[in-house]
């Protein structure tokens, strides 16, 4: 199989970001917030192209959650239930990559995290059933 296509890669690969994410967070002083938020995101981004890669979707190399979010809608609705918590974590696909004005607190980090924990329970939860 294609490793572009190997769910199980993408899996492994959300996982590792988020396990960074998490690390990070607990052991880094000062915490590194915007390397925190960045994992974060690609953890939600790439278990959202691992489900897309499940229904036979070449995911698209976007970093846009709500686009991503919208191609998952179309063959699972119960992605509504996500939506908020996906779409915050868009910003921190690019934004945080270069100097910018966005300013980042240790709760924003933290609530980055659970964002991603969240989509990352609920896709592997679909995973799980297909």
């Amino acid at each position: 199989m294609n490793g572009s296509n190997d769910i199980s890669e993408w899996i492994r690969l959300a996982e590792m970001d988020l396990a960074t994410a998490h690390h990070m967070f607990k052991t880094f002083h000062p915490k590194p917030l915007e390397v925190v938020c960045f994992h974060s995101q690609q953890a939600a981004e790439k278990i959202i192209k691992c489900y897309l890669v499940s229904q036979g979707i070449e995911p698209p190399k976007i970093h846009d959650m709500q686009v991503l979010l919208e191609m998952c809608i179309e063959s699972e609705s119960g992605f509504n239930e996500i939506y908020r918590e996906t779409i915050m974590l868009t910003n921190f696909a690019v934004r945080l990559r270069y100097p910018t004005e966005l300013r980042l607190l240790e709760q924003d980090a933290a609530k980055a995290i659970e964002n991603a924990e969240k989509v990352m329970v609920y896709v592997k939860n679909l995973l799980f059933f297909l």
